[in-house]
């Protein structure tokens, strides 16, 4: 395990589960925190710094998915696997009240509440990949696999490919 100067909800967590995972911190005054610029930031491949998503249905139920900076999360897909009628990305001002997070630095663990996860089956391809730690300008990486069972996500065909 590796210890960062300030723990962070996500990192406690993966510390209480004995959970391996390696701390990059990457400078944000340029402003950029998309997960495309963070992969740059912290040496990940594209396809393996993945960002945290949450979506709500017309029920009011939350859903968080975790996708690769390669991918933009597939509505219709999201909707299937959450077995919505449909789904839409909540407004940014509801994230921080609704997941304990900011954007930017929207972690899959530590939210608030623990929603239905879902995350990318392509993540299953690499020993780790690249999620926010908790805060801006904080990046772990972890198992995709040990990651799921942690939150209890599933697996699963979420995004459209893009460039």
């Amino acid at each position: 395990m590796t210890r960062s100067a300030a723990k962070t909800n996500a990192l406690r967590l993966l510390d209480l589960a004995g959970i391996d995972y390696v701390v990059r911190e990457y400078d944000v005054s340029d402003g950029l925190i998309d997960a495309r610029s963070i992969a740059v930031k912290t040496g990940l491949p594209f396809e393996q710094c993945f960002k945290t998503l949450v979506a709500v249905n017309p029920a009011k139920e939350h859903f968080v998915f975790v996708v690769p900076a390669t991918g933009e999360l597939d509505l219709k897909k999201a909707a299937r696997i959450a077995e919505s009628k449909s789904i839409e990305m909540i407004p940014l001002k509801e994230l921080l009240p609704t997941t304990g997070y900011v954007h930017g630095g929207c972690s899959p663990v530590g939210m608030k509440k623990q929603f239905p996860t879902f995350i990318e089956e392509s993540a299953q391809l690499f020993d780790e990949i690249g999620i926010s730690g908790g805060k801006v300008g904080l990046n772990i990486r972890l198992d995709p696999v040990k990651l799921a069972a942690l939150i209890g996500a599933r697996f699963a065909d979420l995004v459209t490919m893009g460039k």
